[in-house]
């Protein structure tokens, strides 16, 4: 079946894009901002200012083009069903990557754990390192994130049905709880009694955590994204590829700290 698209007639389902600028632009300022973070730590003189405008420059080309892709599967149309598989597949093999990326901090963890060398005392805990108590902050972070897994799914299957309440009021308790989740962190991290320099432990923890807290943030940004569109009834029951990537991506999340309390939390202290 041939199908119209902007005037053009085309005899496959799949979406050509059309040229932006919002790629390379989102280059160049993903090259400053790594630039001006290096200079930082180096202690180049003013290169803060530089930093925060590289920043602010990423933040603004990438909200333009994901504005642009919007508006494409939103009101133009063009994510057809062959379109939305191929960026399933994408949204698959992003989680696959960042999988991979969490096994590479578990494997330094668990290297270092199980044969503990003599520079840090032969044994781990290292000497000197009053591990965090799991049964505290830990255990609060880890109900808080199951818990925002259980809303965000209730929010999916809400929208499934049609129910728009159930999806606004799911979403929203995923993005109040993800807040909770990422002030008990900074909490845990100002109360902690070692640093990223302490040894091996102080850095795959940080290490591990702090990315984790990293994916959180990025997480809660992409779920709020989602229910800024639902407020704006753009998702429907039959197309919402965008929030159910954002929610597939909160449960990847999800499965990340749940590894991240067994291990470092409990079985590594």
């Amino acid at each position: 079946m041939t199908n119209i698209i902007r005037g053009n007639f085309q005899s496959h389902p799949f979406h050509l894009v059309s040229p932006s600028p919002w790629p390379i632009y989102t280059c160049i300022s993903l090259m400053a901002l790594t630039t001006s973070f290096v200079l930082m730590i180096n202690k180049f003189t003013y290169v803060n200012n530089f930093l925060f405008l590289a920043f602010v420059a990423v933040i603004i080309s990438m909200s333009f083009w994901w504005r642009d892709v919007v508006s494409e599967g939103t009101y133009l149309g063009d994510h057809t069903l062959a379109v939305q598989r191929g960026l399933y597949m994408g949204i698959a093999l992003f989680i696959i990557s960042e999988a991979l990326f969490f096994l590479a901090i578990f494997w330094t963890f668990f290297h270092s754990a199980l044969a503990p060398n003599i520079e840090v005392g032969t044994k781990w805990p290292p000497m000197g390192v009053s591990s965090i108590n799991p049964f505290e902050l830990p255990l609060i972070n880890t109900i808080l994130l199951l818990s925002s897994g259980i809303t965000v799914t209730y929010g999916h299957h809400s929208l499934i049905h049609a129910h728009r309440n159930g999806v606004l009021h799911g979403l929203f308790w995923t993005v109040l709880i993800a807040i909770f989740f990422t002030y008990f962190q900074s909490v845990e991290y100002l109360d902690s009694t070692y640093t990223l320099s302490d040894s091996t432990f102080g850095s795959c923890f940080y290490f591990g955590t702090g990315f984790h807290g990293f994916h959180v943030i990025i997480g809660t940004a992409f779920i709020a994204v989602g229910l800024w569109r639902c407020l704006s009834y753009q998702p429907t029951e039959n197309h919402h590829l965008g929030l159910e990537s954002s929610i597939l991506y909160w449960h990847f999340v999800d499965v990340v700290w749940l590894f991240l309390f067994v291990s470092i939390y409990y079985w590594g202290s």
